[in-house]
């Protein structure tokens, strides 16, 4: 009776045991985890997808040093959460561990009771109960044997009944002790390529802001010389045009204009190709502005380029940035200006006529690679945008 009762104590405590150690739903969590990483990395990748199309287009280097920074964010905010993730699966393994201990003990506990049970029975015999019925002395004794004999059968499929659970529960502990570990593995591996990529990304910050500031060293570069080649520029047409009025001044003869207003979009194109960039001021690379006082056209180095209409040669040789470049004087205050050439084939004071040919087309090592730079200056010097004096607007 002393063993039945330690083993109903067992039996009535093992449901809150149970109870008490259920595992958690550990599938459920990691589904979840795995689903908050996913989210973040989706981010990154849209960052990411954002800076190549940055890398194809024309755009400020600090748009793509703001977008290494997001993506060292988007990286920082994954290393947190597997971070988190570690240290929920180090106590997920702590507590699965502790689990498997208590379900081992509680398993041992009732082998050894079960053991005692079925030695009992053994050395009881088969005819046990029988002889417990058949001695009892009155009809009220003979239902006390039977429902001490029943309580103690029940018992026994109870405590059968718990070991089974019991080694079910085991198997469950020891698979999700096991998942728990692979979990834990694979997300410091990972943990440590995000943090090696977010090195990478660091570096790469660092490369992109000493390319800012090279860049924004070079525009300012760039900009200051070509405010300088077109003072010069502006120096020679306005020399010319002061000796055009004093020549005018004095009554000597001047050569007819050979562009007036009637000419407005009339004149032919110096070369064929596609505007790369318009007459204004343009947004170049690091939200550099450009002040444009003609057009950029497009064409093949070594493509003949042609006077617009007559006129004679005030230069004809390199002008800074412009590299080899020629200048026309057509009379009444117009001048057409040619720059990126290959080479000049006119030479100063030289007369030329309508159509042609003063140079090829050069530039090829430029920005905007090979192409002509194409102005029309006016009276004063005033620059005019071509496009409103060449034939169908483009």
């Amino acid at each position: 009776m002393t063993r039945l009762a330690r083993a109903a104590l067992l039996g009535l405590g093992l449901p809150a045991f149970l109870a008490a150690q259920q595992p958690a739903p550990f599938d459920q969590q990691l589904r979840d985890n795995q689903q908050r990483l996913e989210g973040i990395r989706r981010e990154r990748s849209q960052v990411e997808q954002e800076l190549e199309r940055l890398r194809t287009e024309v755009h400020s280097l600090s748009d793509e040093l703001s977008n290494i920074e997001r993506q060292k964010e988007t990286t920082n905010r994954i290393v947190n959460e597997l971070d988190r993730q570690i240290y929920s699966l180090s106590n997920q393994l702590d507590r699965t561990t502790l689990d498997l201990l208590l379900a081992q003990d509680a398993l041992s506990e009732k082998r050894a009771v079960l053991e005692r049970r079925l030695e009992d029975i053994y050395k009881r015999g088969p005819l046990y109960a029988y002889q417990v019925l058949l001695a009892a002395e009155s009809f009220g004794d003979l239902l006390s044997r039977y429902k001490y004999l029943y309580l103690v059968s029940r018992q026994d499929r109870l405590l059968a009944n718990d070991m089974s659970k019991l080694q079910r529960r085991i198997a469950r502990e020891r698979q999700t002790l096991v998942d728990a570990r692979d979990a834990l593995g694979r997300r410091k591996s990972e943990r440590t390529q995000e943090l090696a990529r977010y090195l990478q990304l660091e570096h790469e910050r660092q490369a992109s802001l000493q390319e800012t500031r090279r860049s924004a060293r070079e525009a300012r570069q760039r900009l200051s010389q070509l405010e300088r080649d077109e003072k010069s520029l502006n120096d020679r047409i306005v020399a010319l045009e002061r000796a055009r009025r004093e020549a005018e001044a004095r009554g000597a003869a001047t050569a007819a204009a050979a562009i007036t207003t009637a000419d407005l979009g009339q004149l032919d194109w110096p070369v064929e190709g596609r505007i790369l960039y318009q007459f204004g001021t343009a947004t170049g690379p690091n939200n550099t502005r450009i002040p444009w006082h003609g057009i950029g056209i497009a064409a093949p180095v070594g493509t003949p380029v042609r006077a617009i209409v007559n006129g004679s040669v005030s230069l004809a040789g390199p002008l800074g940035t412009y590299l080899t470049s020629v200048l026309l004087d057509h009379g009444g205050g117009y001048y057409t200006f040619y720059g990126y050439l290959n080479d000049a084939a006119v030479a100063p004071g030289e007369r030329v006529a309508k159509g042609q040919v003063i140079g090829h087309v050069g530039g090829a090592a430029s920005d905007q690679g090979s192409h002509l730079h194409f102005e029309i200056r006016g009276q004063g010097g005033i620059a005019l945008d071509p496009i409103n004096w060449l034939k169908g607007k483009r």
